[in-house]
């Protein structure tokens, strides 16, 4: 009996440490190459074969899946400090750049993630639709104190965000970009209050 249920052990301990050591490499490999690089060629970097890849992780959704997750967590953590701020719109400002931040965890990660909203087998929609809920308590606390205009959207906010990850990266964009982008959304969504100096 011990044999046999060694035996049963070793395979479920391959796994994990293959599935540990792909993860580890996609992490590198997604940032050197960006989310479109090949996963034949992650997968022989990792040394698993193309098949011991795919069983862990049947798509590239899948696999991007699992490598946002740890930064899932720290986008919670950062959800959780927000949630302190008595300010309801610097507590959307706050929470919209800590979701920009999040979109650029590889390059070209928006593509998947915006394609993910209509897709509702993708593994990446729940994680999606999560931050949307999110950023739609945020918006709704502002909407309340009049800081947020009334017919603004938490998913028109989050495409915002993938859309500035995307300038950030657009082959025309400056250092300055991104940021314009972000003045832009935030003049979109915020009502204007006294003491607020007049557009230009």
């Amino acid at each position: 009996m011990t044999e046999a249920g060694a035996g049963t052990r070793r395979p479920r301990t391959d796994a994990r440490r293959n599935r540990t050591r792909i993860l580890e490499v996609a992490e590198e490999f997604f940032a050197e190459a960006g989310i479109t690089g090949s996963l034949d060629a992650l997968a022989k970097r990792a040394g698993v074969g193309a098949g011991t890849l795919y069983r862990h992780f049947p798509n590239r959704d899948a696999l991007l899946a699992a490598l946002l997750q740890a930064r899932n967590e720290d986008l919670e953590a950062r959800h959780r400090a927000i949630r302190e701020e008595t300010d309801s719109a610097a507590a959307l400002e706050q929470w919209l750049e800590a979701l920009g931040e999040w979109v650029t965890a590889f390059d070209g990660l928006p593509d998947p993630l915006r394609a993910a909203l209509s897709e509702e087998s993708s593994p990446l929609a729940i994680t999606c639709q999560g931050f949307i809920t999110t950023t739609d308590e945020f918006l709704a606390a502002a909407q309340r104190e009049g800081t947020a205009r009334p017919w603004v959207r938490g998913r028109d906010l989050f495409l915002a965000a993938l859309a500035t990850a995307w300038v950030r990266g657009a082959a025309m964009s400056d250092e300055a970009s991104a940021q314009a982008m972000r003045d832009m959304v935030r003049s979109g969504w915020a009502t204007p209050q006294a003491g607020d100096a007049p557009a230009t």
